[in-house]
């Protein structure tokens, strides 16, 4: 195939330019096949691409869903025996702890000191309800025996004033 080249004059301001003139012919990388130019090619049958039963299977759809959304996270597969894993979540466990420890030497004494208090009622509250929890689940008996207490010191009260 030779090619040849023409050159073809423009002028549109004061200079001529030289512009080169391309063949047109179609650029392809396949040919046609013969079947398309032919009037009977409706009955023949056209190739089609076969289905992989594995793609179509919904297992394989959810595991490779489940990889890409990993992947996304950056969460590899587990691949890891198991005294592995246990040790790698130890160790992250007491990094966090030590984190955290770290920030209570931060605090400075004021909020230490409120904390200790938070923690006091916190504790006094918890032991308040633990006796009226006792208090509910006493026997009838125990119940009237604590009022009868509770009147007869109050009443008592009353009469030596």
């Amino acid at each position: 195939m030779k090619l040849t080249l023409n050159f073809k004059i423009s002028v549109q301001s004061d200079k001529p330019k030289l512009e080169p003139e391309l063949p047109d012919f179609k650029m392809s990388a396949m040919a046609e096949p013969d079947y398309m130019d032919d009037e009977d090619s409706a009955e023949l049958i056209k190739p089609r691409k076969l289905v992989n039963p594995v793609k179509t299977s919904k297992n394989h759809q959810e595991l490779h869903r489940e990889l890409i959304i990993n992947q996304k996270r950056g969460i590899a597969p587990q691949n890891k025996p198991e005294l592995q894993r246990v040790m790698e979540q130890r160790k992250r466990d007491q990094v966090v702890k030590q984190k955290k420890e770290e920030e209570a030497l931060k605090k400075s004494d004021l909020e230490q000191e409120l904390m200790k208090r938070q923690q006091r009622l916190d504790q006094i509250e918890q032991e308040r309800l633990n006796a009226e929890e006792k208090r509910e689940n006493a026997p009838e008996f125990v119940k009237m025996k604590d009022n009868l207490r509770r009147t007869k010191h109050e009443g008592g009260d009353v009469q030596v004033s």
